[in-house]
């Protein structure tokens, strides 16, 4: 089973995926952390490597072709990043998208992170921006547009345990015609 999970920043998706993957005795498979690394590497933040990647296609071209190669590889596996469910496209059996409010996000990623709320949420929109815009020039994928996945959850009233545990209810009834 091929599962993607996507969302914005700090809507569970890591903890989530992870977990799924635990459960179903899958391979994790993570796009943040690619991407995390690629901007340690460079010795610059997550955010600045977005503005980078704004003038350089070429980082987030070689992340979504690393994921699409992935889908198309690997059968048991969760793969977990923003444009998972789009770059995985048919190969995936079910595509999960997470999203929580930007104030209950800001508040993940600033725990997370041991940062200053207000500095995060500004880092957070910022992000935001620079990938839709992005994702939209390079793919012309919409955010907005929902359509392609088959399980969508607000992450804003459960703890990770419970998201896993709504999502692998939804794998037990729909895994075979997802």
């Amino acid at each position: 089973m091929l599962l993607t999970v996507s969302g914005p920043p700090g809507s569970g998706k890591s903890t989530v995926a992870e977990g799924i993957a635990v459960r179903l005795g899958l391979e994790y498979i993570s796009g943040g952390t690619v991407f995390r690394k690629i901007a340690e590497d460079r010795g610059i933040s997550v955010g600045e490597l977005n503005k980078v990647a704004e003038d350089d296609d070429s980082i987030d071209r070689e992340l979504d072709e690393n994921i699409k190669q992935i889908a198309l590889v690997k059968d048991n596996a969760v793969i977990e990043s923003r444009l998972a469910g789009w770059m995985a496209g048919e190969n995936a059996d079910i595509r999960i998208w997470l999203d929580a409010p930007i104030s209950i996000r800001g508040q993940r990623i600033a725990n997370r992170e041991d940062g200053e709320i207000d500095q995060i949420l500004k880092e957070t929109k910022e992000r935001e921006a620079s990938e839709k815009h992005r994702y939209d020039e390079y793919y012309d994928i919409d955010f907005s547009d929902l359509s392609i996945y088959d399980l969508v959850v607000d992450t804003s009233e459960e703890d990770a345990n419970e998201v896993v545990e709504r999502i692998m209810r939804f794998i037990e009834v729909f895994g075979d015609e997802a």
